[in-house]
């Protein structure tokens, strides 16, 4: 059965490339055939690595896609505005992606920023991609003060538009937790009313191929992702 994950985050900068490449990693170990999709690269004018070549070096899957790309390191809308470029097409970008399913086990799409970042000037959203897919997300929350209430804001808008959330996952773990990234291992699952499905370590993003897996396995060690539409907070 063909799958499709929508991942996307509390913010910019949680680790979400991390993630995506974390599950496709795993995937993969598991011979799943598994393809990567970013629907809107920004910032490639900046000297930033875009987030398909970072899950390419981090798991070697070569069925990686970007739909658009924009020079400055802004919304996909206000990229496309400032350069003079023709927005993403969402539904365009739904039926690639819905096309990529049918002969995948599982496609990872990788959002750009937070969840209600724009991507078109009619105020189109990866949730509104997510919807049209109707796809569970995964979200990606920074460690830290901040967290909880970042995470429940995202997960009230996923509700709101009866879009499953398959789980929340810190993105980048310090080494030496303090008293609030400790508190959001306790307090998280019970203030978002989401399963916290797992973390990956900070460095994670700087590893070579086969300690990268070895993280990825550890930090989602026994994550199993909400799917279901009966299994939802919002019981639709």
């Amino acid at each position: 059965m063909t799958r499709v994950l929508v991942v996307s985050g509390t913010g910019t900068g949680v680790g979400k490339t991390v993630l995506t490449a974390a599950i496709a990693a795993l995937a993969i170990a598991r011979g799943d055939r598994v393809a990567v999709v970013k629907p809107a690269q920004t910032g490639t004018a900046a000297g930033e690595i875009p987030d398909t070549e970072a899950v390419r070096r981090l798991t070697g899957i070569a069925d990686t896609h970007e739909l658009a790309t924009f020079p400055d390191p802004l919304s996909p809308e206000a990229a496309a505005r400032v350069a003079g470029l023709a927005p993403l097409d969402l539904r365009a970008a739904a039926d690639y992606v819905a096309e990529l399913a049918e002969s995948r086990d599982l496609v990872l799409v990788e959002g750009a920023g937070g969840l209600l970042v724009r991507y078109d000037p009619d105020g189109g959203t990866i949730a509104d991609l997510a919807a049209a897919l109707d796809a569970p997300v995964a979200v990606v929350a920074a460690a830290g003060l901040g967290t909880l209430n970042h995470t429940a804001l995202t997960l009230e808008a996923l509700t709101t538009r009866k879009i499953i959330c398959a789980g929340v996952v810190i993105g980048s773990w310090p080494r030496r937790p303090g008293l609030a990234e400790l508190a959001n291992l306790t307090d998280l699952e019970a203030v978002a009313g989401a399963p916290l499905a797992g973390i990956m370590p900070e460095n994670a993003g700087t590893l070579g191929r086969p300690e990268f897996l070895a993280a990825a396995s550890a930090g989602l060690c026994g994550t199993t992702w909400r799917t279901d539409r009966a299994r939802s907070r919002s019981g639709s």
